[in-house]
């Protein structure tokens, strides 16, 4: 899932009591055999955008089987609620899409159909889709409840030409490089790299990447965290010293949440960003695609005991089955459909991720050097978050714990080991309250 749609996490989940009020009427109750009601995620500039992306693909798929699909794009603010509420009525859609990080919640439900080997096999195989992008479908040794549909993952974008003034010819492949580079480039109103302080969303992300780079586990074998082990507070650690002690982060960088990094890079305030799938926005800001240039995330120069070979989670949204619905075998035809190669790159290209199926992933549309390195780190080095039913509540507490550390940084307090374990235990004792 996109980091931009994680925000409204932790408020969705401890709104249970209100469920019932979130209730959605356009269930599949009462309709006719041959109609499914699907939830999109709203992946576009606008729901209207995304209205008129699908509309066309939906009127080719009632064309193919005889099956009407009725559409209705759901705001990320609204979209988890509606699900849960439709789980706990048993009343709903038939066909929901859902960000990956919320899969293992979501099957905790029990709501939804699980993808066993049969199934699977109803919407061509399970080899066909990324084995990473699979993974982040639920929890380990039980099926899926829903598959891959839209694929994203990190990647370090930099400035090409304050790269050539600075004398600087590849981008960092360490952290150690990156921070070297990053105090070359800080310099004037112009900072090595901008980041997303106040975005609890970012910092978990960055939380488990680093956290795995540095041999740390958020969760232990039982699901019960462990977020304060020595690993997981140097792995916090690194990453706040970009700001706190390289200085290489703009204090600032401390309020930012609404993707002003983003902004800032693609405005020549910074030379470096880890985002995801992010040329799209460059463009759109007024950004050259040949200002800029894109790498894999960096690794630590010596690997931590321990640590993996990971450096991106595996990002993007998700597609599953209620099992309230009155039309599995339409529902399975349409998953199938949606996750086609066909309908994979014109929907993929359309948004700017990537296909979650392995066979798309050769078309020309794929194949830019942002594209390529994406899909290099999804398949490749990119991990899964814990997929644990209650991991949002780690993306929102140790994000939390993060954003007060960042705070801290751009005050000036010193960041000491001894700080960040207090704040994530703090956040580790939030998830027993």
């Amino acid at each position: 899932m996109s980091k931009r749609h994680l925000a409204v996490l932790a408020a969705a989940l401890v709104t249970t009591a209100s469920l019932a009020a979130c209730g959605d009427s356009g269930g599949s109750a009462g309709e006719a055999a041959k109609t499914l009601t699907y939830w999109a995620s709203n992946q576009g500039a606008s729901i209207e955008f995304d209205k008129q992306t699908l509309q066309p693909e939906l009127d080719k798929f009632e064309k193919q089987t005889g099956i009407k699909v009725s559409l209705e794009v759901v705001p990320w603010s609204d979209l988890l609620n509606r699900l849960l509420a439709a789980a706990t009525s048993g009343k709903g859609p038939d066909v929901v899409n859902i960000g990956n990080t919320w899969s293992a919640s979501l099957q905790a439900t029990g709501a939804f159909v699980p993808f066993d080997d049969a199934t699977l096999a109803a919407v061509g195989g399970k080899d066909r889709f990324v084995p990473a992008a699979l993974a982040a479908a639920g929890a380990p040794g039980k099926p899926p409840t829903a598959v891959p549909l839209y694929s994203l993952a990190y990647a370090l974008y930099y400035n090409k030409k304050m790269f050539a003034d600075a004398g600087i010819t590849n981008p960092p492949a360490t952290w150690e490089e990156l921070v070297e580079v990053g105090k070359k480039l800080t310099k004037g109103d112009q900072w090595g790299l901008a980041i997303e302080g106040a975005n609890p969303s970012e910092n978990s992300h960055h939380a488990f990447t680093f956290g795995q780079q540095w041999g740390g586990e958020w969760f232990d074998s039982s699901g019960r965290p462990t977020f304060d082990t020595p690993q997981n507070v140097a792995a916090v650690k690194r990453y706040i010293d970009l700001m706190a002690a390289d200085k290489i982060v703009n204090p600032s960088n401390a309020e930012y949440a609404q993707n002003q990094s983003v902004a800032d890079f693609a405005n020549r305030k910074a030379a470096m960003l880890l985002w995801q799938a992010a040329g799209n926005n460059f463009k759109a800001q007024g950004m050259s695609p040949d200002e800029w240039g894109v790498a894999p995330v960096p690794f630590p120069a010596t690997t931590p005991p321990g640590g993996k070979r990971i450096n991106s989670m595996v990002a993007g949204i998700n597609i599953a089955i209620f099992k309230h619905t009155k039309n599995r075998d339409g529902a399975l035809q349409f998953v199938k459909f949606m996750t086609s190669d066909e309908e994979q790159i014109i929907l993929n290209k359309t948004y700017g991720s990537l296909p979650s199926v392995t066979t798309a992933g050769a078309d020309p549309a794929f194949q830019a050097p942002e594209q390529k390195v994406l899909r290099e780190v999804l398949t490749t080095t990119a991990a899964p978050l814990p997929q644990v039913p209650n991991e949002s509540q780690f993306e929102t507490l140790v994000g939390a714990a993060m954003k007060e550390l960042f705070a801290d940084a751009a005050s000036g307090k010193p960041i000491t080991e001894a700080l960040v374990r207090e704040k994530l235990s703090v956040a580790q004792q939030k998830m027993g309250s």
